[in-house]
């Protein structure tokens, strides 16, 4: 359990001799888990009750998983998704990731691993930045709300998955200033991360294009071979 509070998983997994003892193995650790064995029903029980974190099989049997993920943000979940697939390639993981997903774990598995990426996504997701005023807000107007984990430009809501948000406000508190790749990855995602750095890559570019299509002033810059910049655009 993190920090005594309950936390809700929701499995999306068809096979009964996977779904079962991950199930158990995460009621164990104090979370409380539901599970589908649908990519339809997934997508309609994470966007009407917005569980933490979404474990995701890809290959379930009315709907690819990709789309499934894909629809769920689409939707409006915010949660976290962490894929779970036979399918190793880069290119998979990229399309997962670039479709909204957090994490990508690939068959087999140790539940021993599954459950420290749930666990860093959900502390990466709970972390505030340390400072007296949570809220930050650029000189475009855009206003990034780390207790409500929300962000603003005027009345808009700009929807951001976990992630984006994450880097967002770690680009925000330095705005300005080239944040590292390396500290991206540390504080976003974890010092034990196992993945590839492109999945900062391709939460970046979900990021821009989101702040974009809000007209937001803001725009982040990749500085070649050490990080990337949020500044306001002219």
């Amino acid at each position: 359990m993190l920090d005594r509070m309950v936390h809700d998983v929701l499995v999306v997994e068809d096979e009964e001799d996977i779904a079962v003892p991950l199930m158990r193995t995460l009621e164990r650790e104090g979370y409380d888990v539901n599970r589908v064995s649908g990519g339809a029903e997934a997508v309609s029980f994470a966007v009407d009750k917005g569980p933490a974190v979404v474990i995701l099989d890809l290959g379930l049997p009315d709907m690819d998983g990709i789309d499934v993920c894909r629809q769920m943000r689409s939707g409006g979940y915010l949660g976290g998704i962490i894929m779970v697939t036979a399918r190793a390639g880069e290119l998979d993981r990229v399309v997962g990731l670039d479709v909204g997903a957090d994490d990508y774990l690939a068959k087999p598995f140790g539940l021993a691993e599954l459950l420290a990426r749930v666990r860093a996504l959900l502390r990466r997701s709970a972390q505030v930045p340390q400072e007296d005023d949570s809220t930050v807000t650029t000189s475009s107007g855009l206003k990034i709300d780390a207790a409500s984990r929300r962000v603003h430009l005027g009345e808009r809501e700009i929807a951001l998955t976990a992630k984006e948000f994450d880097v967002l406000a770690v680009l925000a508190s330095n705005h300005d200033k080239v944040v590292p790749r390396e500290t991206l990855m540390n504080q976003v995602w974890d010092q034990n991360w196992y993945g590839s750095t492109k999945t900062l890559d391709v939460t970046i570019g979900r990021l821009r294009s989101k702040l974009e299509a809000a007209e937001a002033g803001e725009r982040v810059v990749a500085i070649r071979g050490v990080g990337f910049r949020l500044e306001t655009g002219t």
